[in-house]
């Protein structure tokens, strides 16, 4: 007699899947026109950021040409740091230079960024700044790689 291949079923099998609960959107803001990163007040709260009293310490990833990333971890110490001040609605950090350096085109472009909690030493939890365009990513026009899909096969 012929040995049958049977798959077998485990419990967990048995349970109905249920779906995960949408994650909540990352606080975020964006670079004015003039080089300044402005935080609206809805960011500044989620963060738990104290906006009259806050000071940061601003930098990026060593060795990178480019901006893609900001770093701002808070500091009690006024020397060597930067301040939010009031602008409009919002608070912001003037930071024309170091952006036009680091290749960010905040003339011609508008820039958003999300904002991500990282743990930078025992006890100071930094905030990530990634940058991005508003603008949708353009479509890719180049040529196709990899293989070739079965359907695309000629036959003879």
């Amino acid at each position: 007699m012929k040995a049958r291949a049977i798959k077998f079923f485990s419990p967990e099998d048995n349970v109905s899947v249920t779906k995960k609960p949408q994650e909540k959107a990352k606080p975020t803001g964006y670079i004015s026109s003039s080089g300044k990163l402005v935080l609206p007040p809805k960011t500044l709260e989620e963060l738990g950021i104290e906006p009259e009293t806050a000071r940061f310490k601003i930098g990026s990833a060593q060795g990178k040409r480019t901006l893609k990333h900001l770093y701002l971890i808070p500091s009690s110490d006024e020397n060597g740091t930067f301040a939010l001040t009031r602008s409009g609605r919002g608070y912001s950090i003037p930071l024309e230079l170091i952006l036009r350096k680091g290749g960010v085109d905040f003339e011609n472009t508008k820039h958003i960024f999300e904002v991500t909690l990282f743990n930078y030493e025992e006890g100071v939890v930094g905030y990530e700044l990634t940058l991005g365009t508003e603008d949708p990513k353009p479509a890719y026009t180049g040529k196709p790689r990899g293989r070739k899909p079965k359907n695309a096969v000629v036959a003879e």
